[in-house]
């Protein structure tokens, strides 16, 4: 069981991850993170630790984690405790 946890592990590392923000109704920021190469259940599980973690809100749309706010400062730190590439 072990080693299908690490070979999972390094499916994520050898992911690039992409951090962006957009502008919706009103002014508002929703930072994005796509380019996931995983299952849907965990970019779900993902998109819930990462809006507890930054206190925000948030949802998965085709496969890319929506968070209300600006987050790019924080992002890259939490993705890559998660074991996830954003260089």
């Amino acid at each position: 069981m072990d080693e299908l946890e690490s070979h999972g592990d390094l499916d994520k590392a050898q992911q690039q991850v992409s951090i962006g923000i957009d502008e919706r109704r009103y002014g508002k920021a929703v930072t994005t993170v796509s380019g996931f190469d995983v299952p849907e259940s965990k970019i779900e599980s993902l998109a819930s630790s990462l809006k507890s973690s930054l206190a925000t809100g948030g949802t998965v749309n085709d496969g890319t984690i929506e968070l209300q706010g600006d987050h790019r400062d924080r992002l890259p730190e939490l993705l890559r405790e998660h074991g996830y590439d954003t260089s």
